[in-house]
This record gives C-alpha cells, sequence and structure tokens, in this order.
C-alpha cells in the first residue's frame, strides 16, 4: 500500500515540478535567450554569468522534460537541484524566505522535491520502471531460482545425498552423525571410560546397594595377577590346575 501511495505522489510531483522548471526555461527564451539571461545573472552578481546562463536554460527545460517522463530521473533531479542551491546561495538566500521579497520560498521548495525524487526514485508510473525497473526484477526473479549450494560452491543436497565439503551443509551432516550412535539408529548408546555418561552409571550403581562397575581399561578388567593389594606389592598369580584336578608336580600344599 506504502508503495502505491509513493508511486502516486511522485507521478503528481514530477509533473508540476516539471512544468514549474520547464516554464521558467521558457520563459528565459522568450525574454532573448542566452544574452540577456547573462547579463541578469551579471547584474545578480552570479559568478561566470555567461556558463550560468546556458546551463541554468538547458537545465531548467531538458530536466524539467525528464521529470514529466519520468526517464534518468535521479540523474535529471540532481541537476535540478543545483541550479536551485545556486540561485538560493547567489541571490535569494540575503532577502529572507518570501518570493515577493526575492527569498529563496520558491527555489527552496523546488529543490526540497527534486531532491526527494533523486532520493527515491521516479516510481512505477514511468519510463525508468518501464525500462530499468522490470530488468531488475528479472535479476531479482532469476537470482532467486538459483540453488541454495551454488552460492557456497558446494553440491545440492537432494534426498539422502551428502553436501561437498566445501558446502556448509556439510558441517551440519558432521553435526548430526556426531551425535547419532555408533552402532546405528535406534541403537544404544553405550557408556565408555572416562565419558560423563560412565560415572553416572557408576552412580546408579552405588544408590542401588551394587559395587560400581569398572571402566573398559579401569583396574577392575585387569588380570588379578596386576592388581595391587593393600600393601602395594602384586598378589601372587593362582597356581594352574591339572587336568585330573591335582596340582603339578613340585608344588606344596603349602602354597
Amino acid at each position: 500500500m506504502r508503495r502505491w501511495l509513493y508511486d502516486i505522489a511522485a507521478l503528481i510531483a514530477r509533473l508540476i515540478v516539471g512544468v514549474i522548471f520547464m516554464a521558467h526555461g521558457l520563459q528565459k527564451i522568450k525574454a532573448g535567450g542566452v544574452g540577456p539571461t547573462a547579463a541578469g545573472f551579471a547584474e545578480m552578481g552570479i559568478p561566470m554569468p555567461q556558463v550560468a546562463a546556458g546551463f541554468t536554460m538547458a537545465v531548467e527545460l531538458v530536466g524539467g522534460a525528464l521529470l514529466i517522463l519520468g526517464l534518468v530521473t535521479p540523474l535529471a533531479a540532481l541537476l535540478l537541484a543545483v541550479v536551485c542551491a545556486a540561485a538560493a546561495i547567489f541571490v535569494h538566500a540575503r532577502n529572507g524566505i518570501f518570493i515577493s521579497d526575492g527569498g529563496f520560498e520558491l527555489v527552496g521548495g523546488l529543490g526540497s522535491a527534486v531532491l526527494l525524487l533523486a532520493a527515491g526514485g521516479a516510481g512505477r508510473f514511468s519510463l525508468d520502471h518501464l525500462i530499468f525497473g522490470r530488468r531488475r526484477e528479472r535479476r531479482r526473479r532469476e537470482a532467486d531460482e538459483v540453488t541454495p549450494g551454488a552460492w557456497y560452491g558446494g553440491a545440492e543436497r537432494q534426498g539422502e545425498g551428502r553436501a561437498d565439503d566445501g558446502d556448509p551443509a556439510h558441517f551440519a551432516d558432521l553435526a548430526d552423525e556426531s551425535e547419532r550412535p555408533a552402532g546405528g539408529v535406534g541403537s544404544e548408546r553405550r557408556a565408555e571410560g572416562g565419558d560423563t555418561a560412565h560415572l553416572a552409571d557408576q552412580a546408579d550403581e552405588t544408590e542401588r546397594g551394587g559395587p560400581p562397575k569398572a571402566a573398559p581399561g579401569s583396574l577392575g578388567d585387569w588380570p588379578a595377577t596386576a592388581r595391587q593389594t593393600s600393601t602395594g606389592r602384586h598378589a601372587a598369580p593362582p597356581a594352574p590346575d591339572e587336568p585330573g584336578g591335582r596340582r603339578s608336580e613340585g608344588e606344596s600344599g603349602s602354597r
């Protein structure tokens, strides 16, 4: 809704402001052209009156017509703003505000209007939109149709396909796999030694009254020959039994 309001307001402003500028340019032509206009500029103290007169007349006529058509509007509006600023600085600013006293009322209003058009554009009811606006919209639609993976140089993720290493989606795959159980989807994750989940399992066993489970790789999994006794010595390994149930010869019963 706001866009439509601006388009309508820009159209009205372009038509009125463009007609005013063209009327001032035609007035100077009817007054005799560049010569008499330059003489009047010299009396008002405008520097380089010949150049200023020719530039002002051309910008008022051509720039006003471009505003009405809405063609290259930002450039035309900026040139017209320069004319208004020069007129205000060299002629009208010292006379106050009101135009009846020779003040900057008219050039100030016109200059503000063309600056707004230079910043906001001519709107959709203009040749600018007809020529350049549709081209920008077509490029925007083409950019929207490009697959996201192409912007990162990676492969497009389709179905169960994996992204390449250059695609940011690849890092998401790595994160998913790190969270997924080692045995595949649906398998329970077993706690390993040094893992916080293993410590939680030991605490649960202790609360239930049972001995804590030994972590894989801990002293609980070592053979009895490698365990240390309370005195700091290793316990002697038990004597192996013979197939018949008798101890091997040379071993005393005391052992």
